[in-house]
């Protein structure tokens, strides 16, 4: 068999862009109480058990068993967690000296108890079976409950060989195939991924912001001209004539009009350019914010949903340039209102979907620019203003040559001042009353802009309620491996019986998401595998992609080994920090793969770094893999055979005794 030369999966510091990971830290799963009893840790070590993560389940299963909590069905799972995924041969000798101590310690096995049968079935297996036995194992498999049936063909079926092998394999490969797409996976999988969504804000309304100087002015202003009103009034009422106070009560009626007009009118205007502001494609390009930072997150998630959300018959290009404005007024909005909370980009994703959709809703029913039609200037506005302003005019010149007529210099002194006082006073009264208005606008777009947000909020939340749980990814995932295998079996043309053992090493593919529950292992949506099959000829390798999220692999490359082909297998780097998987061949390039990453920012107050690393490592079977191929590294065919031998040896041991217990 050719060595081949061979090429690194991710060499040295190559960079593998896993993003930031996802903690559903408001699921207490995997978080054992203080001071757990032996059957809260026996409820855990089944949790950890369906998660894969089989040295921790084995660790707790034992603890229950020293706490005196041994029960047939805490047997049952004791034999399953130790014999899962693995051969007889490939139990280490303390593991095969607990086997027989368990097999030793199992009292009489009653038919009438569902574990008992369970464990009669399991001891059975674990003896030497012929071809003619073949069907009646099967049958008696098949007719335990549902749970002890799929934990059986979910982990023990590597356990048995020859015919009883095949029926097993298959069993369990027809198995993975119907449950790797049970509980709606493809709907629901990306939702694990997906973070808890922060809840929706919404800037408050700022408070009137009225300066001083307006505030003096309207008021000066406005008892000056109360003043020089009532000077003039006296000055015409001296003459004993009518018509002179009846046109400066016009000018007053006038001035009134003038002022309702004028204020309604100015605030408008005011608000008009507010509005347009917002819509307003920005003069110049604004410095682009840190790399790494939060602005520069939400940047990102603008420029994606702006670019995904066109309107129908749309250019993209042309939407693009007309939404800059709008696209960095809600952007600077949603950085200003979570920018200091510490709220991870991904959280707010859905806030800035919904923006976008509903100025991708306004752009399609034409109501993005509806603020002009309601901000302009109604004729009523307009009537009060010109008119206003006409009958200032006819009232001022009717009564004021009156005043001046009697006493010039007083009746001019008077009108002036009362022109002086007016005009700044009218003018810092508008700004007072456009502020004013301004606020109670703001409030009403506000209480509709909160009402819209929580009502999108609470449809995203039900959209995700269905996430699925941790178990239901790793049996997803368990049944992938599954069926990879299988699929690698037939290319390579191996029955399960030509298959001495296969092992995977699992690493995250570049510019994946990865989500995980606290206390518990990362779960990934894109994974690369390496899937080691060792049979009587060598080693078959196959590197392969896998999407989790949509079920679909690719094999990337496949190697043909022999046995002492194999120079070195080891792992670099610290388990908190960074770690790297590394196979050396002979003649050959090093394969290597990074099997973790460095990740204490998501680590929560309850964990540290190596557990939950040694957690994710233990879910995907490291330890398991590293004992096959470092025996391989070591001793080459020979390790095959010695294995066999010792095993075999310590087997024939435990035949009597199982026979004894399955009769």
């Amino acid at each position: 068999m050719p060595t081949p030369t061979t090429t690194n999966i991710a060499q040295g510091d190559a960079h593998v862009d896993v993003q930031a990971g996802v903690v559903h830290g408001d699921i207490n799963f995997y978080r054992l109480p203080p001071d757990p009893s032996p059957q809260e840790q026996f409820a855990f070590a089944l949790k950890y058990l369906d998660a894969r993560v089989r040295d921790q389940a084995r660790g707790l299963i034992e603890k229950t068993v020293a706490g005196g909590y041994v029960t047939l069905e805490v047997q049952f799972y004791r034999l399953i967690a130790l014999l899962s995924g693995r051969t007889l041969r490939q139990l280490a000798p303390e593991e095969l000296d607990r086997l027989t101590a368990i097999c030793t310690g199992l009292p009489h096995l009653d038919e009438h108890d569902e574990w008992a049968v369970g464990l009669k079935v399991i001891i059975r297996l674990l003896a030497p079976i012929n071809a003619a036995e073949t069907d009646l194992v099967v049958k008696e498999i098949d007719s335990l409950s549902q749970r002890q049936r799929d934990e059986i063909y979910g982990h023990l079926e590597a356990l048995l060989e020859g015919a009883m092998q095949e029926e097993m394999w298959q069993k369990a490969v027809a198995l993975a195939y119907s449950q790797r797409t049970e509980g709606d996976r493809f709907n629901r999988i990306w939702k694990f991924f997906h973070p808890t969504p922060a809840q929706p804000r919404t800037l408050p309304v700022q408070p009137p912001a009225v300066a001083r100087r307006d505030w003096l002015r309207a008021g000066a202003g406005a008892g000056l001209f109360i003043l020089a009103a009532v000077q003039l009034i006296l000055l015409m009422a001296a003459r004993g004539t009518l018509g002179p106070l009846l046109g400066l009560l016009v000018g007053l009626v006038g001035l009134a009009f003038l002022c309702v007009g004028g204020a309604d009118r100015h605030y408008r205007g005011i608000r008009l350019r507010a509005k347009e502001a917002q819509v307003r494609p920005p003069q110049q390009r604004r410095r682009e914010a840190p790399r790494a930072g939060f602005a520069r997150a939400v940047d990102r998630l603008f420029d994606r949903y702006f670019s995904r959300y066109v309107p129908q018959g749309t250019d993209r290009t042309y939407w693009l340039d007309q939404t800059s404005g709008i696209r960095r007024h809600l952007r600077d909005e949603v950085v200003q209102l979570y920018r200091e909370q510490r709220i991870d980009a991904g959280r707010i994703a859905w806030l800035v979907r919904y923006l976008v959709g509903d100025v991708r809703q306004q752009w399609e029913q034409d109501t993005l620019t509806a603020y002009r039609q309601q901000l302009r200037t109604p004729p009523t506005t307009k009537l009060f203003h010109l008119g206003g302003l006409a009958l200032l005019a006819v009232g001022s010149l009717w009564a004021v040559p009156a005043a001046m007529a009697g006493s010039p210099v007083a009746g001019a002194g008077w009108f002036l001042l009362a022109v002086v006082s007016a005009v700044p006073a009218v003018r810092s009264s508008f700004r007072i009353v456009a502020e004013r208005r301004r606020v109670v606008d703001d409030q009403v777009e506000r209480d509709s802009k909160d009402a819209a947000r929580w009502a999108a909020y609470h449809r995203w939340c039900h959209k995700l309620s269905d996430k699925p749980t941790d178990t239901e990814m790793a049996a997803w995932l368990e049944c992938d491996r599954k069926v990879l295998v299988d699929h690698a079996m037939r290319q390579y043309r191996l029955r399960p019986s030509h298959v001495i053992a296969h092992a995977f090493i699992e690493a995250p593919a570049p510019s994946c998401k990865k989500a995980r529950y606290p206390q518990g292992p990362w779960r990934y949506s894109r994974y690369r595998l390496l899937l080691f099959l060792l049979t009587d000829d060598g080693v078959r390798q196959a590197n392969i992609e896998l999407d989790f999220d949509t079920g679909t692999s690719s094999a990337t490359q496949r190697l043909n080994y022999r046995f002492d082909a194999v120079a070195a297998v080891r792992i670099d780097g610290i388990a908190t920090r960074q770690q790297t998987f590394e196979l050396t061949l002979f003649n050959g390039e090093p394969i290597s793969i990074r099997v973790s990453e460095p990740d204490d920012e998501t680590l929560q107050v309850d964990e540290s770094a190596s557990r939950i690393a040694a957690l994710s490592l233990d879910a995907a079977g490291l330890s398991h893999t590293l004992h096959v191929l470092e025996g391989v590294a070591a001793e080459g065919k020979e390790w095959v055979k010695h294995r066999r031998r010792r095993a075999d040896e310590r087997l024939a041991e435990l035949t009597d005794l199982l026979r004894r217990l399955r009769d």
